[in-house]
């Protein structure tokens, strides 16, 4: 047995370490947290000081029976779990869970997973920062209570099984806002004047006016003053620019970049990441910090020295900018520089490329260019046309790497331009005026959400990916590309003296990967923010955040922080559940030309539905699920109507009724009680009977193809041999069984099914009766604990009683 046992979070952190340390040591792995807060109530005695109930997490039990034994065994616990705030929770959490003592428990901390760090680290331990643990636990503690207050009024309220959190909320009501934003956007626009002209050495200059018109008339009156105009060069200005490089990344930076130049979701960069940093290749992934240790700057710049030469130099020290950033981080940077690609997957190998040429290319000395601006005048034109063009006379970090931009509707292009001198003469080629609008605002991606919430102050580098995560996997917000409309611009053109002027068209609004809020999440985000404004407010989150921080440094105590917060917030759950009523987001669209009666839309139990008719009417009202990509936000009357079309009734097929409705997958053809899927290939609306039939039949040859025999019980009912996706299975009596691999189908008969059907019944009940009787056994154990604890107790009362009696007696 080795006499240390290290305990770190992961199995690859392990196996990484355990190459750095001697036959002494032990590496084994807690695989993240152990412990977390009760699911009884609300895992917080709310009555003792906000105080948590934590227990070990059931799949973690035996991971927690096995370092426990281990840790007893050993002369040095060594906990080395992450730098960071949960980093130092899962360490507490194993102190208390393996029940170890202070004087043989080391905690060890370390940003890069290398020998020397290692070793470092050995040398240097510590005890375990309750400040961290208690910043970690007030998160905790206070999300537990915002979720579970919040989530019960929301299933009152709004709809069952809804949840809401107190970061992924604010999250929400972003990606909200912004579509509002959009959706009340009214596009302007202007003319676009672009000029091409021939210069005497018949090299060709592209300019562009320095005015846009904002009528057809301004410009055409522009054109043909162009008509007339003889063209020379006005000014030539050449002025020295220079690019300065991005700083090295943080958790943010880092997952914008690898969405934009990589294509990566934050939840993909964070995983990668994760394993280049267990495998030690990279420093920790979770940071705000933009700083590079001295030992970091030495080995960038004998990499720069080494590949690009002393000019390419220049030692730059980073400041963060982002709220409450903890400088004593490093930034995510190469473990070694020397190493400039890596093995492992493809992913793996791309994004510590990113990683290897964003730091050295920070360490690198600026790009010095040349911006020249030709100003070029026609004798007949009120405004001049202006050509901008950029050389690169030393390209200094460009060598290796430049940050790319969220900016998707810039329209300016730098390129080099051709020699000129100032009074050069020039030919109009063509004139081109075309008819532009103005931009949107765009919606957000994964990676510009990160970038808003960390200029807000939302959140830590640690919170990011899971609460994207979160509020996709609740279903409050989509990702998704979404195609564009055809949109109509007006074109002119001035060429040997004639001006055309036409319509074209161009496709607008194309969405690739971005987030859109769903019905759902747009109704939640309504009611929390009539209800709990203070809760959704940028600032109140952000103002949290700085708590937290106050709370790791010892400023501030967690529990006090908790009472401020929890009282006037109680106190408006119970308020809101008393006094508001029920909030569907009904939007009544108006009558049915046919019947007269309401039509309205609103979020119901299952979603999104239209209603045709009141409950008050006599008659019971009509409901229909709406299609996908409607919104009861933007639905038309007419949209709805198309709705109550369903079901369809197409016919007859084999003496029974087929029609067509619209479900909750999408279409279906519906016939003797079966559903066959329609897909893409039909519209609801137009398919015919005759195309239903066909869609029904190939489903049946399917069926047919993939049934091995089909044997009949005597009450009738229909025992299937079938191939399935996983292999033959028995259908019977609407349920699946599993037939063994060494069993041939093709040679079973009805008996032999039938037995086959018994045994896996028969497993599933002694499954159960199983984990019933462990929980009974359980129960019991703890039941006579309790007896015997009682009985002592009463003993030991018994025995004093006696014993004072006795003592009063000699008295």
């Amino acid at each position: 047995m080795a006499k240390n046992l290290v305990i770190v979070e992961s199995p690859a952190k392990a196996k990484t370490i355990e190459g750095f340390l001697g036959k002494d040591y032990l590496v084994k792995s807690s695989f993240g947290h152990v412990m977390d807060l009760s699911k009884k109530d609300f895992g917080v005695n709310i009555e003792k000081d906000f105080t948590p109930i934590y227990e070990i997490s059931s799949d973690k039990k035996k991971v927690v029976s096995e370092l426990k034994k281990l840790a007893k065994d050993a002369e040095m616990v060594w906990l080395a779990s992450d730098e960071d705030r949960e980093g130092e929770a899962i360490s507490w959490h194993l102190y208390n869970a393996l029940k170890l003592n202070e004087s043989n428990t080391k905690r060890i901390v370390f940003h890069e997973i290398t020998k020397p760090a290692i070793a470092h680290a050995i040398e240097n331990p510590r005890t375990i920062d309750k400040n961290l643990v208690d910043a970690q636990q007030a998160r905790r503690v206070l999300d537990r209570l915002v979720g579970f207050e919040l989530s019960p009024l929301l299933w009152k309220k709004v709809k069952p099984s809804l949840s809401a959190g107190r970061v992924q909320s604010v999250a929400v009501r972003l990606i909200v806002e912004r579509e509002e934003e959009i959706k009340a956007f009214v596009a302007d626009s202007s003319f676009r004047v672009i000029g091409d002209f021939i210069l005497p050495s018949n090299k060709k200059l592209q300019a562009e006016l320095n005015k846009r018109f904002a009528s057809q008339e301004e410009t055409q009156a522009f054109l043909e003053s162009c008509n007339n105009s003889s063209f020379l060069v006005d000014s030539v200005e050449k002025k020295p620019g220079k690019k300065s490089p991005a700083a090295p990344f943080t958790t943010s930076t880092l997952q914008q970049e690898a969405s934009r130049k990589l294509g990566f979701s934050v939840a993909r960069t964070m995983s990668v990441a994760q394993r280049l940093y267990e495998s030690g290749k990279i420093t920790y992934m979770r940071t705000d910090s933009t700083n590079l240790s001295d030992t970091a700057l030495a080995m960038a710049s004998e990499a720069i020295k080494g590949n690009y030469g002393e000019d390419y130099l220049k030692v730059r020290k980073y400041q963060t900018k982002a709220k409450g950033a903890q400088e004593a981080h490093e930034a995510i940077r190469p473990t070694y520089f020397n190493v400039s690609s890596v093995s492992g997957s493809a992913e793996e190998v791309k994004l510590y490329e990113l990683i290897w040429k964003r730091t050295i290319a920070s360490q690198m000395s600026d790009a010095k260019l040349e911006r020249t601006t030709i100003n070029i005048k026609g004798d007949q034109c009120k405004h001049p046309f202006v050509a901008k063009g950029e050389v690169v006379v030393f390209d200094g970090f460009l060598k290796v790497y430049l940050e790319s931009t969220d900016d998707e509707n810039a329209e300016e292009q730098k390129g080099m331009l051709p020699a000129v001198s100032k009074n050069d003469s020039l030919k109009a080629n063509e004139i081109t005026a075309t008819e532009r609008f103005s931009y949107n605002p765009p919606r957000f991606t994964e990676a510009s959400l990160v970038k808003k919430m960390e200029e807000l102050g939302i959140g830590r580098p640690s919170t990011y990916a899971p609460t994207i995560s979160t509020i996709q996997k609740r279903e409050y917000v989509v990702k998704e590309d979404r195609e564009g409309k055809l949109r109509d611009y007006r074109f002119m053109s001035l060429k040997d003296g004639e001006i055309k002027a036409e319509t074209r068209q161009e496709n607008t609004g194309v969405e690739k990967a971005k987030l859109f809020p769903t019905d759902i999440g747009a109704l939640v985000n309504k009611f929390l923010i009539q209800y709990f404004d203070d809760i959704l407010d940028y600032n109140f989150t952000a103002s949290v955040e700085k708590e937290f921080d106050e709370i790791a440094q010892g400023q501030k105590v967690w529990n006090q922080m908790i009472k401020d917060f929890y009282k006037p917030f109680h106190t408006k759950v119970e308020k809101t559940a008393e006094e508001s009523d029920r909030f569907s987001g009904e939007r009544i669209l108006g009558n049915d030309p046919v019947s007269g009666k309401p039509i309205s839309v609103r979020i119901g139990r299952y979603g999104a539905m239209a209603q045709l008719g009141t409950t008050e009417e006599e008659d019971k009202p009509r409901f229909a699920g709406l299609r996908k990509g409607q919104s009861i936000e933007s639905i038309t009357l007419e949209e709805a109507l198309e709705l109550f079309k369903f079901p369809r009734i197409l016919g007859n097929y084999e003496e029974e009724e087929l029609s067509v409705a619209i479900g909750r997958f999408g279409p279906y053809v519906k016939h003797k009680g079966a559903f066959y899927s329609i897909g893409k290939t039909f519209d609801p609306l137009t398919i015919e009977q005759e195309d239903a039939i066909l869609i029904i039949e190939a489903k049946r040859e399917k069926d047919r193809l993939n049934t091995i025999n089909i044997f009949e019980d005597e009450k009738g009912n229909e025992l299937k041999l079938m191939n399935g996706r996983f292999g033959p299975y028995i259908s019977y009596k609407k349920k699946n069984h599993k037939i063994p691999k060494t069993t041939d189908p093709q040679k079973l008969s009805f008996d032999d099914c039938l037995k086959l059907v018994e045994a896996a019944v028969g497993a599933k009940k002694a499954t159960t009766k199983k984990t019933a009787t462990k929980k009974t056994t359980a129960k019991k154990t703890t039941t006579k604990k309790a007896a015997t604890k009682k009985t002592t107790a009463k003993k030991t009362a018994t025995k004093k009683t006696t014993a004072k009696k006795a003592e009063e007696k000699n008295k």
